[in-house]
């Protein structure tokens, strides 16, 4: 499915996604999965969003979505069957990349 590896951002942005999260919540997620290492700004956030959208990794859930909140606007996003995948896939390429690399330095 693609052997192009995800950016971090990216990459705990689809985490974060398994559940559905609008923007906001997305960006602390992010912070705390990271243990604060990972920082998300609006701008570098919404421009991935855009990116996941079309590749069709992530959709935005319909503005009725029973989980809002009352008069709430924000929009909601969640993963897709292929942003599932390419998770696994870059999971699968990490797993590889610390298997040779703890193979080789214990040598």
């Amino acid at each position: 499915m693609g052997n192009s590896a995800l950016t971090e951002a990216v990459y705990y942005i689809l985490l974060s996604l398994v559940e559905p999260m609008h923007g906001y919540g997305i960006m602390q997620n992010v912070e705390q999965l990271s243990g604060g290492r990972v920082k998300l700004a609006a701008g570098t956030l919404y421009g991935a969003i855009n990116t996941l959208l079309e590749k069709g990794w992530i959709v935005a859930l319909p503005e009725n979505n029973i989980l809002k909140e009352k008069g709430s606007r924000k929009k909601e996003y969640l993963i897709t069957d292929r942003g599932k995948e390419m998770l696994r896939c870059e999971i699968q390429r990490l797993r590889e990349l610390l298997e040779n690399g703890n193979r080789i330095l214990e040598q």
